[in-house]
């Protein structure tokens, strides 16, 4: 038997003409989780793609040695492939929801894995699905087995994929980024969850992630990669306690750090009393009504210049309340803006206030239209909201972009030209070209690297500095809400749990649930001396 499981030598990966990896050398030995840390960009994916041929033989050049137990993997047959993939080496994708079929049930996408590489079928199959439900802690399996990937949370189809994953008892598995975009509980149960499975099975794990804090508990091993090269490697332990290359110290730093700008009393600018949010579930003449309860009688005040921080699980109501207090969707209750009562107001009132009330939303690529350059979205708003011209407009684009920036010469390019973090400071400055007053960060940097977190923090940091800008914050991650964040309402199934002043909260929670939130995000209490203004902007 080889000492080594996989055995990367001289690996290079090139799109066409661009190399995109540059001859790592990388191994995975038995029994052992292996975490390959790095930004976006960095060549984390590829290489995991690359060591099961997944890349598009047309469009990619793969060079050196991928060996699996000694056996050259390039250059093998699709047979050969066939028969490894999803059996002995298996892999759970990033996004759950694009990876499972969304018109199959659970039992049909499960039994096929089974199916191709096991031979079962009818009850043999369903059995061993529900074995494997269970293996992942999935509630209540049999009722599970004819539901559809979008009637389960993200983590419960996370857990499916890895269910599917486990299947055959693969020798390697592979988690391509298993807990980006899920919430800080989710995540720690899905980590926990990976551990417990490869001690017990015995299985190898390459975990990619770009949160080199995420793998401390479950990592045997690290190597970090940049540019398309490993640029370290050592034992867990020993890159945390003595990191030696600077961009291993820089990932290790990336947690979005100071707090929020000092700001005295104020005046309120919004003041929300007893908003309700509830949808209607079924029932009616003789059956009663049932509703679910997304906000429940929510009242909050927000001072002008400060930053008020939501936080909460997916399902907490976080987004339901910031989209009712924008008039988005249909509530109850008072909100009041300026003193103005927003709920009295019709779409033709409200009109002159949505320049004054922006968003930011959490998906930069998905909020961008791919059909308009730079300079078009973000001048969307002034045709609605201004009456510029056409220059006028244009001068107005490259002062927000300047502002958030990025380079003006840029506006005339697409979103998908632009990295993750780029776009997200063109969806602010959209946001910003409109000088709004308050403006609704809805999880604005859930789908970014830490190390663009960071930025992107610091960046709205020294805009509510230079602009007095009200921000309302809906986050899930505890220490990027501390970093920006004046005060804090903690959210769990539509009700306000817990709330205070932002460092008084994370030194004293009381609520269970805050304080779980605060474990699962291993989050502790900021010192209290010295804060901050701003952080160097920096580039993506």
């Amino acid at each position: 038997m080889s000492e080594r499981l996989i055995e990367l030598r001289g690996l290079r990966v090139a799109f066409k003409a661009t190399e995109v990896v540059h001859g790592i050398d990388l191994e995975i030995r038995p029994g052992e989780c292996l975490a390959l840390v790095g930004e976006s960009g960095s060549g984390k994916s590829v290489t995991a793609h690359s060591l099961l041929q997944l890349l598009d033989p047309g469009s990619t050049r793969i060079a050196g040695s991928i060996r699996y137990r000694g056996e050259e993997l390039l250059g093998a047959s699709p047979a050969s492939l066939r028969q490894l993939r999803g059996n002995r080496i298996a892999m759970i994708f990033q996004e759950p929801m694009s990876s499972l079929n969304p018109l199959h049930t659970l039992e049909r996408q499960l039994g096929e894995t089974l199916r191709l590489h096991k031979g079962m079928a009818g009850t043999q199959a369903r059995e061993r699905i529900l074995e494997l439900l269970r293996l992942v802690s999935i509630q209540q399996p049999e009722q599970r087995l004819q539901a559809y990937p979008h009637q389960l949370s993200g983590g419960q189809r996370q857990r499916v994929m890895i269910a599917m994953a486990l299947a055959c008892e693969p020798e390697l598995l592979i988690a391509d980024e298993p807990t980006t975009a899920l919430d800080v509980t989710v995540q720690r149960k899905i980590l926990l969850l990976l551990k417990d499975l490869q001690q017990r099975l015995g299985m190898a794990l390459l975990l990619i992630s770009h949160d080199l804090n995420l793998v401390r508990s479950i990592a045997q091993r690290v190597a970090v990669m940049r540019a398309g090269e490993i640029v370290e490697t050592a034992g867990c332990e020993q890159l945390f306690a003595d990191p030696r290359h600077p961009y291993s110290v820089q990932l290790l730093n990336a947690e979005p750090g100071g707090q929020a700008l000092r700001r005295g009393p104020g005046e309120t600018l919004l003041a929300v009393d007893g908003l309700k949010v509830w949808f209607r579930l079924g029932g009616g003449w003789l059956r009663p009504r049932r509703y679910l309860k997304a906000v429940n009688g929510i009242d909050l005040q927000l001072q002008r210049g400060k930053t008020l921080g939501i936080v909460g699980e997916s399902g907490s109501g976080k987004s339901t309340l910031g989209q009712a207090i924008l008039r988005l969707i249909e509530s109850e209750g008072c909100i009041r803006f300026k003193g103005q009562d927003l709920r009295s107001f019709d779409g033709k009132q409200l009109r002159p206030l949505r320049r004054q009330l922006q968003v930011v939303f959490q998906d930069p690529f998905g909020s961008l239209s791919p059909r308009l350059s730079v300079q078009q979205i973000t001048a969307e708003g002034l045709l609605v909201h201004s009456e510029l011209n056409a220059r006028q407009r244009e001068q107005a684009v490259i002062e927000a972009l300047q502002e958030v920036g990025l380079d003006p010469a840029s506006r005339h390019r697409y979103p998908h030209e632009f990295s993750g973090g780029q776009r997200q400071r063109i969806a602010i400055a959209r946001a910003l070209v409109l000088k709004p007053e308050l403006i609704l960060l809805d999880e604005p940097t859930s789908a970014l690297d830490r190390t663009v977190q960071k930025q992107v923090v610091a960046l709205l940091r020294h805009l509510q500095q230079e602009h007095s800008l009200t921000y309302l914050f809906i986050s899930h991650d505890l220490a990027v809400v501390r970093a920006l964040a004046h005060d804090l309402i903690v959210m769990k199934e539509g009700e306000v749990v817990e709330r205070g002043e932002t460092g008084q909260l994370f030194a004293t929670a009381r609520h269970p649930y805050t304080r779980e939130l605060l474990a699962a995000s291993s989050v502790k209490a900021a010192p209290a001396t010295g804060l901050p203004l701003a952080e160097p902007l920096g580039a993506d």
